[in-house]
């Protein structure tokens, strides 16, 4: 699973460009099961299990990322950008990009510190005070290779770490695409449909005509959620913490999630021996928002991994966390067919 979840991440493909995703995951899945892309870019799956549900189920995860996109070529040959899903500028200056369609190396910048009044030293950073330079000499010499609309993208290497750590950008949400990818080309027990959706970061476009199509009883979405389990943080603004496992919400700021669903979660947790826990902070949402409101309404949750860093160009996961929610959207799958 840890080789495709590389080749996953490494791959570019913000909201609007999951072209090499979408493509990657066809050739992972070609021959073992039946799919087809929607106007929108949703690449719909149904896999054959060895029984037939009594619920329609869905599984989900979306394929894009955040990014930034070119807004102008200035005169000098740096381009001036804007932000694609939410992307802090203070996690992206200086850092290491990949300019326009030719992958060219390029750098972050902002006005150097000694530029800056005292009061605006005491502000954060904003998204239109930094561009990228990317060698051009002139703006003449920038419209080669770049142009207003084309994306830009986080250089970054996938690297395994410590006691189990990974980091690289785009873990959110390649692992849970990753994670329907081996679902897919295992024997489940149930039929299902498996849905990688797009456009998630720029707020769950892709979901909402998805589960349209799709029409599921029920809907587990795997995803990826923000761990603030680091120094100075504490109580229930850690959100969730790495090492325990799956996370399973019953709230967040744009669903509520089905009670029994919920409660069937920690069940299966108990029983199976899968680390579970809930998030402690109601904050975020994910592709559940717009799928739990589609047509008649549909009975959703979400399984998340704990990730720090979440949206910067070194998201940082532990595998163990990973591996328990593959079992739990296994578990999950099988317990709520015949609900």
């Amino acid at each position: 699973m840890f080789e495709k979840l590389k080749d996953l991440c490494i791959l570019n493909g913000a909201s609007g460009d999951e072209k090499n995703v979408r493509d990657y995951i066809i050739k992972c899945i070609d021959g073992n099961a039946e799919y087809h892309t929607d106007n929108l870019g949703n690449l719909i799956v149904f896999k054959r299990g060895r029984k037939t549900p009594k619920n329609k189920i869905m599984l989900a995860a979306h394929m894009d990322e955040v990014g930034l996109i070119a807004t102008s070529v200035r005169s000098d040959g740096t381009v001036t950008v804007d932000e694609i899903g939410g992307v802090s500028p203070s996690v992206v200056i200086g850092r290491q990009v990949n300019v326009g369609k030719d992958g060219l190396s390029g750098v972050v910048g902002s006005r150097a510190v000694h530029k800056l009044s005292a009061d605006e030293r005491k502000k954060a950073p904003e998204m239109s005070g930094l561009y990228v330079d990317f060698g051009a000499a002139d703006r003449e010499e920038a419209l080669k290779y770049i142009s207003p609309g084309d994306y830009i993208y986080f250089s970054s290497e996938y690297t395994e770490y410590g006691e189990g750590y990974v980091r690289c950008k785009a873990i959110d949400d390649r692992y849970g695409c990753c994670a329907l990818i081996e679902m897919i080309n295992s024997e489940p027990e149930y039929d299902a449909y498996y849905v990688f959706t797009v456009q998630e970061e720029l707020g769950c476009r892709g979901a909402k005509t998805a589960a349209f199509a799709v029409k599921p009883d029920i809907a587990v979405v795997m995803e990826t959620t923000t761990a603030s389990d680091i120094p100075g943080v504490s109580g229930n603004k850690r959100v969730c913490e790495f090492g325990k496992g799956a996370v399973v919400s019953y709230m967040d700021r744009s669903t509520m999630y089905d009670r029994e669903l919920y409660k069937i979660a920690f069940e299966a947790a108990a029983e199976k021996g899968i680390p579970c826990q809930t998030k402690t902070l109601i904050a975020g949402g994910n592709d559940s928002g717009a799928i739990h409101v589609s047509g008649s309404g549909v009975r959703t949750i979400a399984v998340s991994a704990p990730c720090r860093y979440l949206h910067s160009p070194s998201c940082v996961v532990k595998k163990s966390d990973l591996e328990a929610c593959y079992k739990m959207a296994q578990e999950l799958l099988s317990r709520t067919a015949q609900l």
